[in-house]
């Protein structure tokens, strides 16, 4: 699917949109999976209608002046699911008395916060203490992925937000370092096939990595490495630790490279090219190299189970009126 980048063919979109819920042609409905019964894909059609095209615009606007920022927010949503459940709480600033999820090592390349500070105080201004800003960051990070030329996938709303960012939870991440067995135990924890933990992976097709996550290939002479890559490699790395180098030929596109690179042994993190080295998920990324389209659909799918980890509902949240400060 192309990158969307006329506004107002957006905007129409998601009048089409409007319009077909109006007439009933979206059917609304609930999920009962995991606890999460009270979410539905119309959540907010009464009490705050035009929500989702407030973070549509607002993360269109930020993407035509920043492509770069469609993997900080993917990821974003990422980090914040992984840990204590989409709830947010990777969007809390630290204060004095606790170190934030957002300042861990883990989290200091996450990017976009003012994306979702700038339609959280716009829906604010409609609809005052009506939508969470955790459902804002999984419409967010949603959108990036179809403006960056990836799947439309729909979720259900009415997530509410947690109190609890602690620097220490962020320990729960999956480390750039890690094998696929490692992987696979991980996010079989939080109930992913390895499939799934295949497919969502593949998010590292939009964005970079930094020196300080990979340079441990280099100096291990790793055998998954192709030698031509690992030089450009040691030049990336020359910069210092901070200096990035893109995931795939692709970095602000949203596509099937990614595998590609996989299976050429030009993956940047160990937790990437793992997926081709082991024979448990070689298949898997074969399979998506060759079909895009298979990759969009488990993709979709993969992302959907995701947004509904640990939710929090009802009074065991709240809705945010700053998404950097519990209330």
């Amino acid at each position: 699917m192309a990158r969307v980048k006329n506004r107002a063919a957006a905007d129409v979109m998601w009048g089409v949109m409007l319009l077909m819920q109006m007439m009933g042609l979206i059917r609304s409905f609930n999920f009962g999976i995991g606890g999460v019964d009270g979410l539905r894909m119309d959540y907010y059609f009464m009490s705050c209608p035009f929500a989702e095209q407030i973070v549509w615009n607002s993360v269109t606007s930020a993407l035509q002046s920043d492509p770069t920022l469609a993997a900080g927010l993917l990821r974003m949503h990422f980090h914040d699911c992984f840990i204590q459940g989409c709830d947010g709480s990777v969007l809390l600033d630290s204060t004095k008395d606790n170190t934030a999820e957002k300042d861990s090592p883990a989290n200091l390349s996450l990017r976009g916060y003012e994306v979702i500070d700038d339609a959280k105080e716009q829906i604010e201004e409609q609809c005052p203490g009506v939508v969470s800003c955790a459902d804002i960051l999984a419409m967010a990070a949603r959108d990036a992925v179809f403006w960056a030329g990836g799947p439309r996938y729909e979720i259900p709303k009415g997530r509410k937000d947690g109190a609890r960012s602690r620097i220490e939870d962020t320990i729960n991440l999956p480390s750039p370092t890690f094998n696929a067995s490692e992987l696979i135990r991980m996010f079989g924890q939080h109930g992913f096939s390895a499939q799934e933990m295949v497919a969502l992976s593949g998010g590292h097709t939009l964005g970079v990595a930094r020196c300080s996550s990979f340079k441990q290939r280099l100096s291990n002479s790793d055998p998954t490495l192709d030698s031509s890559f690992a030089k450009t490699l040691s030049k990336t790395c020359s910069a210092g630790d901070n200096a990035e180098q893109p995931f795939d030929a692709t970095r602000n596109t949203f596509d099937g490279a990614y595998y590609y690179g996989l299976v050429n042994k030009v993956g940047v993190l160990t937790s990437d090219q793992t997926l081709f080295a082991s024979a448990r998920t070689k298949g898997i990324v074969n399979g998506y190299a060759m079909n895009q389209a298979m990759f969009f659909f488990d993709f979709q799918q993969a992302m959907l189970k995701m947004s509904l980890l640990d939710v929090k509902e009802g009074s065991a949240g709240q809705v945010r009126l700053n998404c950097r400060k519990i209330n």
